[in-house]
Protein backbone atom coordinates (compact mmCIF):
# COMPACT_ATOMS: atom_id res chain seq x y z
CA UNK A 1 0.00 0.00 0.00
CA UNK A 2 1.74 3.30 -1.03
CA UNK A 3 -0.77 5.15 1.36
CA UNK A 4 -2.89 7.32 -1.78
CA UNK A 5 -6.13 8.08 -1.95
CA UNK A 6 -8.10 7.55 -4.99
CA UNK A 7 -11.33 9.34 -5.23
CA UNK A 8 -14.38 6.95 -6.69
CA UNK A 9 -16.29 9.02 -8.67
CA UNK A 10 -19.93 7.11 -9.25
CA UNK A 11 -20.85 6.82 -13.39
CA UNK A 12 -22.90 9.84 -14.61
CA UNK A 13 -27.05 9.46 -14.79
CA UNK A 14 -28.44 8.46 -17.85
CA UNK A 15 -30.41 11.93 -17.86
CA UNK A 16 -27.16 13.91 -17.49
CA UNK A 17 -25.72 11.66 -20.05
CA UNK A 18 -28.41 13.41 -22.34
CA UNK A 19 -28.60 16.91 -20.31
CA UNK A 20 -24.82 17.20 -21.46
CA UNK A 21 -24.31 16.08 -25.04
CA UNK A 22 -27.70 18.13 -26.02
CA UNK A 23 -26.96 21.42 -24.05
CA UNK A 24 -22.95 20.76 -26.02
CA UNK A 25 -24.55 20.39 -29.11
CA UNK A 26 -27.04 23.28 -29.15
CA UNK A 27 -24.16 25.41 -28.44
CA UNK A 28 -22.13 24.16 -31.27
CA UNK A 29 -24.69 24.57 -32.97
CA UNK A 30 -25.33 28.48 -32.73
CA UNK A 31 -21.66 29.12 -32.70
CA UNK A 32 -21.80 27.51 -36.30
CA UNK A 33 -24.67 29.95 -37.50
CA UNK A 34 -22.67 32.61 -35.58
CA UNK A 35 -25.24 33.64 -33.26
CA UNK A 36 -23.48 35.25 -30.05
CA UNK A 37 -24.91 36.24 -26.73
CA UNK A 38 -22.14 39.05 -26.59
CA UNK A 39 -21.28 40.12 -30.45
CA UNK A 40 -19.63 42.84 -29.78
CA UNK A 41 -16.72 41.72 -27.69
CA UNK A 42 -13.69 40.58 -30.01
CA UNK A 43 -10.88 40.50 -27.34
CA UNK A 44 -10.73 36.71 -28.08
CA UNK A 45 -10.96 34.76 -31.36
CA UNK A 46 -14.66 33.49 -31.85
CA UNK A 47 -13.86 30.02 -31.43
CA UNK A 48 -12.30 30.87 -27.45
CA UNK A 49 -16.26 30.92 -26.67
CA UNK A 50 -16.44 26.77 -26.91
CA UNK A 51 -13.82 26.37 -24.43
CA UNK A 52 -16.34 27.28 -21.34
CA UNK A 53 -19.01 25.53 -23.50
CA UNK A 54 -17.00 22.34 -23.64
CA UNK A 55 -16.06 22.29 -19.85
CA UNK A 56 -19.41 23.28 -17.97
CA UNK A 57 -20.90 20.69 -20.53
CA UNK A 58 -18.42 18.27 -18.74
CA UNK A 59 -19.38 19.52 -15.63
CA UNK A 60 -23.17 18.27 -16.39
CA UNK A 61 -22.31 14.72 -16.12
CA UNK A 62 -21.27 15.04 -12.53
CA UNK A 63 -24.12 17.73 -11.65
CA UNK A 64 -25.64 14.43 -9.40
CA UNK A 65 -22.40 13.26 -7.95
CA UNK A 66 -20.21 16.64 -7.18
CA UNK A 67 -22.29 18.93 -6.78
CA UNK A 68 -20.33 21.78 -5.21
CA UNK A 69 -17.10 21.00 -7.59
CA UNK A 70 -19.52 21.67 -10.66
CA UNK A 71 -20.67 24.77 -9.39
CA UNK A 72 -17.50 25.94 -7.87
CA UNK A 73 -16.37 25.00 -12.54
CA UNK A 74 -19.14 26.39 -13.71
CA UNK A 75 -19.10 29.54 -12.49
CA UNK A 76 -15.93 30.33 -13.32
CA UNK A 77 -16.55 28.92 -16.60
CA UNK A 78 -19.38 31.96 -16.96
CA UNK A 79 -16.92 34.48 -15.71
CA UNK A 80 -14.55 33.32 -18.57
CA UNK A 81 -17.61 33.40 -20.80
CA UNK A 82 -17.95 37.34 -20.54
CA UNK A 83 -14.16 37.98 -22.09
CA UNK A 84 -15.41 36.12 -25.49
CA UNK A 85 -18.28 36.70 -27.36
CA UNK A 86 -20.28 34.31 -25.43
CA UNK A 87 -22.82 31.49 -26.24
CA UNK A 88 -26.41 31.29 -24.76
CA UNK A 89 -26.11 27.30 -24.06
CA UNK A 90 -23.34 28.18 -22.07
CA UNK A 91 -25.38 30.62 -19.62
CA UNK A 92 -28.18 27.96 -19.74
CA UNK A 93 -25.67 24.81 -18.55
CA UNK A 94 -24.73 27.06 -15.93
CA UNK A 95 -28.28 27.80 -14.68
CA UNK A 96 -29.01 24.47 -14.48
CA UNK A 97 -25.37 23.68 -12.45
CA UNK A 98 -27.35 26.04 -9.77
CA UNK A 99 -30.13 24.07 -9.29
CA UNK A 100 -28.37 21.10 -9.42
CA UNK A 101 -26.51 22.15 -6.97
CA UNK A 102 -29.46 23.67 -4.46
CA UNK A 103 -31.39 19.94 -5.22
CA UNK A 104 -28.36 17.30 -5.05
CA UNK A 105 -25.96 19.53 -2.58
CA UNK A 106 -25.92 19.10 1.33
CA UNK A 107 -28.15 20.48 3.13
CA UNK A 108 -26.05 23.47 4.18
CA UNK A 109 -25.19 24.30 0.80
CA UNK A 110 -29.10 23.76 -0.25
CA UNK A 111 -29.91 26.60 1.86
CA UNK A 112 -27.15 28.96 1.93
CA UNK A 113 -26.69 29.25 -1.84
CA UNK A 114 -30.59 30.83 -2.32
CA UNK A 115 -29.60 33.83 -0.44
CA UNK A 116 -26.41 34.36 -1.64
CA UNK A 117 -27.59 34.56 -4.85
CA UNK A 118 -30.19 37.19 -4.35
CA UNK A 119 -27.44 39.45 -2.07
CA UNK A 120 -25.76 39.03 -5.43
CA UNK A 121 -28.68 39.82 -7.35
CA UNK A 122 -29.33 42.95 -5.66
CA UNK A 123 -26.01 44.05 -5.21
CA UNK A 124 -25.15 43.63 -9.19
CA UNK A 125 -28.32 45.82 -9.72
CA UNK A 126 -27.44 48.62 -7.17
CA UNK A 127 -23.98 48.58 -8.80
CA UNK A 128 -25.16 48.58 -11.74
CA UNK A 129 -27.44 51.68 -11.77
CA UNK A 130 -24.77 53.48 -9.73
CA UNK A 131 -22.42 53.08 -12.31
CA UNK A 132 -24.15 53.46 -15.65
CA UNK A 133 -27.57 55.65 -13.97
CA UNK A 134 -29.81 55.07 -17.19
CA UNK A 135 -33.08 53.06 -16.11
CA UNK A 136 -31.27 50.45 -18.42
CA UNK A 137 -29.22 49.08 -16.17
CA UNK A 138 -31.84 47.48 -14.12
CA UNK A 139 -31.77 44.71 -17.05
CA UNK A 140 -28.18 43.47 -15.98
CA UNK A 141 -29.88 43.01 -12.56
CA UNK A 142 -32.69 40.98 -13.94
CA UNK A 143 -30.50 39.00 -15.81
CA UNK A 144 -28.41 38.44 -12.86
CA UNK A 145 -31.21 36.79 -10.89
CA UNK A 146 -32.53 34.91 -13.75
CA UNK A 147 -29.58 33.08 -14.24
CA UNK A 148 -28.76 32.63 -10.45
CA UNK A 149 -31.46 33.69 -8.18
CA UNK A 150 -34.21 31.76 -9.93
CA UNK A 151 -32.74 28.58 -10.55
CA UNK A 152 -31.31 27.98 -6.61
CA UNK A 153 -34.90 29.61 -5.46
CA UNK A 154 -36.33 26.73 -7.63
CA UNK A 155 -34.03 23.81 -6.76
CA UNK A 156 -34.84 25.15 -3.05
CA UNK A 157 -38.47 24.52 -3.85
CA UNK A 158 -38.50 21.32 -4.85
CA UNK A 159 -35.92 19.87 -2.46
CA UNK A 160 -38.18 21.17 0.41
CA UNK A 161 -41.25 19.51 -1.29
CA UNK A 162 -39.06 16.42 -1.59
CA UNK A 163 -37.91 16.40 1.67
CA UNK A 164 -41.86 17.03 2.91
CA UNK A 165 -42.80 14.39 0.82
CA UNK A 166 -39.75 11.53 2.41
CA UNK A 167 -40.94 13.03 6.23
CA UNK A 168 -44.61 12.08 5.25
CA UNK A 169 -43.67 8.83 4.15
CA UNK A 170 -41.66 7.65 7.16
CA UNK A 171 -44.17 9.20 9.32
CA UNK A 172 -46.93 7.24 7.61
CA UNK A 173 -44.92 3.77 8.01
CA UNK A 174 -44.17 4.53 11.81
CA UNK A 175 -48.13 5.08 12.22
CA UNK A 176 -48.54 2.14 10.46
CA UNK A 177 -46.11 0.59 12.15
CA UNK A 178 -47.46 1.83 15.68
CA UNK A 179 -50.73 0.40 14.19
CA UNK A 180 -49.30 -3.07 13.50
CA UNK A 181 -48.01 -2.76 17.43
CA UNK A 182 -51.16 -2.11 18.45
CA UNK A 183 -53.44 -4.24 16.81
CA UNK A 184 -51.01 -7.54 17.97
CA UNK A 185 -51.00 -5.75 21.78
CA UNK A 186 -54.67 -5.89 20.98
CA UNK A 187 -55.09 -9.16 20.15
CA UNK A 188 -52.81 -10.37 22.66
CA UNK A 189 -55.08 -8.73 25.54
CA UNK A 190 -58.40 -10.19 24.07
CA UNK A 191 -56.64 -14.03 23.92
CA UNK A 192 -55.73 -13.04 27.53
CA UNK A 193 -59.38 -11.78 28.26
CA UNK A 194 -60.92 -15.25 27.25
CA UNK A 195 -58.63 -17.12 28.70
CA UNK A 196 -59.83 -15.48 31.88
CA UNK A 197 -63.49 -15.82 30.89
CA UNK A 198 -63.00 -19.24 29.87
CA UNK A 199 -61.09 -20.70 33.36
CA UNK A 200 -63.70 -18.90 35.37
CA UNK A 201 -67.03 -20.27 33.62
CA UNK A 202 -65.68 -23.69 33.66
CA UNK A 203 -63.26 -24.51 36.33
CA UNK A 204 -65.76 -23.95 38.50
CA UNK A 205 -67.88 -26.89 37.29
CA UNK A 206 -65.30 -29.00 36.57
CA UNK A 207 -63.86 -28.71 39.82
CA UNK A 208 -67.32 -29.41 41.42
CA UNK A 209 -67.75 -32.41 39.17
CA UNK A 210 -63.99 -33.89 39.72
CA UNK A 211 -64.74 -33.90 43.26
CA UNK A 212 -68.03 -35.39 43.00
CA UNK A 213 -66.95 -38.21 40.90
CA UNK A 214 -63.85 -38.94 43.57
CA UNK A 215 -66.52 -39.40 46.03
CA UNK A 216 -68.38 -41.72 44.37
CA UNK A 217 -65.36 -43.98 43.27
CA UNK A 218 -64.49 -44.11 47.21
CA UNK A 219 -67.86 -44.38 48.89
CA UNK A 220 -69.60 -47.75 48.36
CA UNK A 221 -73.07 -45.90 48.86
CA UNK A 222 -76.14 -46.05 46.36
CA UNK A 223 -76.94 -42.83 48.10
CA UNK A 224 -74.40 -41.28 47.93
CA UNK A 225 -73.15 -42.65 44.32
CA UNK A 226 -76.79 -40.92 42.80
CA UNK A 227 -76.57 -37.80 44.80
CA UNK A 228 -72.84 -37.24 43.54
CA UNK A 229 -74.06 -38.69 39.92
CA UNK A 230 -77.05 -35.69 40.42
CA UNK A 231 -74.10 -32.67 41.01
CA UNK A 232 -72.41 -33.91 38.66
CA UNK A 233 -74.67 -34.13 35.60
CA UNK A 234 -75.99 -30.75 37.06
CA UNK A 235 -72.55 -28.75 36.91
CA UNK A 236 -71.94 -30.55 33.08
CA UNK A 237 -74.97 -29.62 32.23
CA UNK A 238 -74.40 -25.56 33.45
CA UNK A 239 -70.91 -26.17 32.24
CA UNK A 240 -71.88 -27.10 28.58
CA UNK A 241 -74.34 -24.25 28.53
CA UNK A 242 -71.72 -21.73 29.72
CA UNK A 243 -69.34 -22.73 27.18
CA UNK A 244 -71.68 -23.01 24.02
CA UNK A 245 -72.68 -19.14 25.10
CA UNK A 246 -68.70 -18.55 25.01
CA UNK A 247 -68.47 -19.96 21.73
CA UNK A 248 -71.03 -18.78 19.76
CA UNK A 249 -69.99 -15.18 21.33
CA UNK A 250 -67.27 -15.65 19.56
CA UNK A 251 -67.96 -17.59 16.06
CA UNK A 252 -71.04 -14.90 15.64
CA UNK A 253 -68.87 -11.41 16.64
CA UNK A 254 -69.65 -8.80 14.71
CA UNK A 255 -72.61 -10.19 12.99
CA UNK A 256 -75.06 -8.48 14.52
CA UNK A 257 -76.39 -10.47 17.38
CA UNK A 258 -77.99 -9.62 20.36
CA UNK A 259 -75.53 -8.78 23.88
CA UNK A 260 -74.56 -11.86 25.82
CA UNK A 261 -76.09 -11.25 29.33
CA UNK A 262 -72.91 -10.34 30.96
CA UNK A 263 -72.65 -11.82 34.78
CA UNK A 264 -73.46 -9.08 37.91
CA UNK A 265 -73.55 -9.35 41.91
CA UNK A 266 -77.01 -10.08 41.62
CA UNK A 267 -76.08 -13.71 40.47
CA UNK A 268 -74.33 -13.98 43.41
CA UNK A 269 -77.25 -15.70 45.54
CA UNK A 270 -77.61 -18.26 42.93
CA UNK A 271 -73.85 -19.05 42.75
CA UNK A 272 -73.31 -19.37 46.63
CA UNK A 273 -76.49 -21.88 46.09
CA UNK A 274 -74.59 -23.69 43.46
CA UNK A 275 -71.38 -23.75 45.40
CA UNK A 276 -73.11 -25.10 48.92
CA UNK A 277 -74.66 -27.47 46.95
CA UNK A 278 -71.38 -28.70 45.40
CA UNK A 279 -69.44 -27.94 48.85
CA UNK A 280 -72.11 -30.19 51.27
CA UNK A 281 -70.05 -33.15 50.73
CA UNK A 282 -66.91 -31.88 51.75
CA UNK A 283 -68.34 -30.04 55.25
CA UNK A 284 -68.34 -26.06 53.45
CA UNK A 285 -71.01 -24.19 54.36
CA UNK A 286 -71.13 -20.97 52.49
CA UNK A 287 -72.56 -17.30 53.69
CA UNK A 288 -72.80 -13.87 52.09
CA UNK A 289 -72.74 -10.62 53.56
CA UNK A 290 -73.78 -8.03 51.14
CA UNK A 291 -73.20 -4.45 53.70
CA UNK A 292 -72.71 -2.26 50.20
CA UNK A 293 -75.96 -0.31 51.22
CA UNK A 294 -75.34 -0.57 54.90
CA UNK A 295 -77.00 -3.21 55.85
CA UNK A 296 -75.92 -7.16 55.69
CA UNK A 297 -77.62 -9.38 54.38
CA UNK A 298 -76.99 -13.24 54.40
CA UNK A 299 -77.88 -15.69 51.49
CA UNK A 300 -80.80 -17.04 50.94
CA UNK A 301 -82.27 -14.30 53.52
CA UNK A 302 -83.93 -10.99 52.68
CA UNK A 303 -82.14 -9.12 49.66
CA UNK A 304 -82.46 -5.71 51.49
CA UNK A 305 -83.12 -2.61 49.81
CA UNK A 306 -82.52 -1.60 46.18
CA UNK A 307 -78.83 -1.00 45.72
CA UNK A 308 -77.53 1.12 42.52
CA UNK A 309 -76.15 -0.63 40.25
CA UNK A 310 -72.44 -0.47 39.55
CA UNK A 311 -70.40 -0.10 36.28
CA UNK A 312 -70.59 -3.32 34.14
CA UNK A 313 -66.83 -3.83 34.10
CA UNK A 314 -66.75 -3.48 38.25
CA UNK A 315 -69.68 -6.23 38.72
CA UNK A 316 -68.41 -8.63 36.44
CA UNK A 317 -64.83 -8.80 37.73
CA UNK A 318 -66.20 -9.03 41.44
CA UNK A 319 -68.74 -11.42 40.34
CA UNK A 320 -65.66 -13.39 38.54
CA UNK A 321 -63.37 -12.66 41.32
CA UNK A 322 -65.93 -14.39 43.96
CA UNK A 323 -66.72 -17.02 41.55
CA UNK A 324 -63.29 -18.25 41.11
CA UNK A 325 -62.32 -18.14 45.04
CA UNK A 326 -65.30 -20.47 45.78
CA UNK A 327 -63.80 -22.46 43.01
CA UNK A 328 -60.59 -22.67 45.25
CA UNK A 329 -62.51 -23.12 48.46
CA UNK A 330 -64.09 -26.48 46.89
CA UNK A 331 -60.69 -27.75 46.24
CA UNK A 332 -58.75 -26.58 49.32
CA UNK A 333 -60.84 -25.15 51.81
CA UNK A 334 -61.25 -27.08 55.35
CA UNK A 335 -64.67 -27.63 56.56
CA UNK A 336 -66.53 -25.32 57.90
CA UNK A 337 -68.06 -21.70 56.58
CA UNK A 338 -66.57 -19.90 53.24
CA UNK A 339 -67.33 -16.01 53.61
CA UNK A 340 -68.23 -13.53 51.05
CA UNK A 341 -68.04 -9.92 51.94
CA UNK A 342 -69.05 -6.78 49.84
CA UNK A 343 -68.44 -3.70 50.83
CA UNK A 344 -68.97 -0.27 49.01
CA UNK A 345 -66.82 2.76 50.05
CA UNK A 346 -67.83 6.50 49.19
CA UNK A 347 -65.87 9.58 48.74
CA UNK A 348 -66.38 11.77 51.00
CA UNK A 349 -69.19 14.00 50.58
CA UNK A 350 -69.95 12.64 47.03
CA UNK A 351 -73.94 11.04 48.95
CA UNK A 352 -74.99 8.65 46.66
CA UNK A 353 -73.78 9.89 42.98
CA UNK A 354 -70.83 7.09 42.65
CA UNK A 355 -66.94 7.07 42.97
CA UNK A 356 -65.24 5.18 45.57
CA UNK A 357 -64.41 1.65 45.64
CA UNK A 358 -66.41 -1.52 45.78
CA UNK A 359 -64.70 -3.92 48.36
CA UNK A 360 -64.84 -7.88 47.51
CA UNK A 361 -63.40 -10.43 50.61
CA UNK A 362 -63.64 -13.96 50.62
CA UNK A 363 -62.60 -16.01 53.61
CA UNK A 364 -62.33 -19.77 53.86
CA UNK A 365 -60.70 -21.96 56.69
CA UNK A 366 -57.40 -23.31 55.91
CA UNK A 367 -56.34 -26.82 57.09
CA UNK A 368 -53.73 -28.91 56.43
CA UNK A 369 -54.59 -31.23 53.44
CA UNK A 370 -52.45 -34.15 51.57
CA UNK A 371 -53.65 -32.35 48.38
CA UNK A 372 -56.35 -30.79 46.47
CA UNK A 373 -59.32 -32.13 46.21
CA UNK A 374 -59.58 -31.41 42.36
CA UNK A 375 -56.38 -30.85 40.44
CA UNK A 376 -55.90 -26.84 39.44
CA UNK A 377 -53.79 -25.35 36.93
CA UNK A 378 -52.78 -22.89 39.15
CA UNK A 379 -54.24 -19.71 36.79
CA UNK A 380 -56.92 -18.86 39.70
CA UNK A 381 -55.34 -16.16 41.45
CA UNK A 382 -53.15 -14.98 38.36
CA UNK A 383 -56.30 -14.27 36.39
CA UNK A 384 -58.24 -12.72 39.66
CA UNK A 385 -55.11 -10.07 40.24
CA UNK A 386 -55.54 -9.26 36.27
CA UNK A 387 -58.81 -8.51 36.53
CA UNK A 388 -58.42 -6.15 39.34
CA UNK A 389 -55.58 -4.81 37.92
CA UNK A 390 -57.05 -3.63 34.96
CA UNK A 391 -59.44 -1.86 36.30
CA UNK A 392 -56.76 0.17 38.61
CA UNK A 393 -57.38 -1.42 41.70
CA UNK A 394 -55.29 -3.66 44.31
CA UNK A 395 -55.60 -7.73 44.85
CA UNK A 396 -53.93 -9.60 47.89
CA UNK A 397 -54.12 -13.37 48.56
CA UNK A 398 -53.24 -15.42 51.51
CA UNK A 399 -52.94 -16.74 54.96
CA UNK A 400 -53.95 -14.85 57.92
CA UNK A 401 -54.05 -17.48 60.68
CA UNK A 402 -56.16 -20.31 60.57
CA UNK A 403 -58.31 -18.23 57.24
CA UNK A 404 -57.09 -17.99 53.72
CA UNK A 405 -58.19 -14.67 52.50
CA UNK A 406 -58.73 -12.93 49.15
CA UNK A 407 -59.11 -9.09 49.21
CA UNK A 408 -59.89 -6.93 45.86
CA UNK A 409 -60.42 -3.66 46.10
CA UNK A 410 -62.24 -1.95 42.55
CA UNK A 411 -62.35 1.58 41.86
CA UNK A 412 -65.74 2.81 40.73
CA UNK A 413 -65.12 5.67 38.39
CA UNK A 414 -68.32 8.10 38.93
CA UNK A 415 -68.41 8.83 35.04
CA UNK A 416 -69.27 5.15 34.49
CA UNK A 417 -71.77 4.89 36.99
CA UNK A 418 -73.58 8.02 35.04
CA UNK A 419 -73.20 6.32 31.95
Amino acid sequence: MDGSVTLKIPPPHRDDVLLAGGSVAAGLFLWSLGVHSSPGRDLLPAWAALVPLLVLGAMELLRRSLPRVTLAVGTAGLIADQFTVGNLATVLIFTDLMYAAVVYGKPAMARRLPVQTGLITVAVTIAAVAWLRTPQALLIGVVTGIVSFGPALTGATLRNHREAAVAARLRAEQTALLAEMDRSQAVLAERARMARELHDMVANHLSAIAIHSTAALSIDSPATSREALGVIRENSVQGLAEMRRLIGLLRDAGAGQEAVATPSLDGLDALLEQARTNGAASGLDFVLRDDRSGEAAEAGGARGPAREPLPAPVELAAYRIVQESLTNALKHAAPGTVTVRLARDRPAGGGRAGGGALHVVVESPYGERPGPRAPGSGAGLIGMRERTELLGGAFEAGRADAVWRVRATLPVEEEAVRA
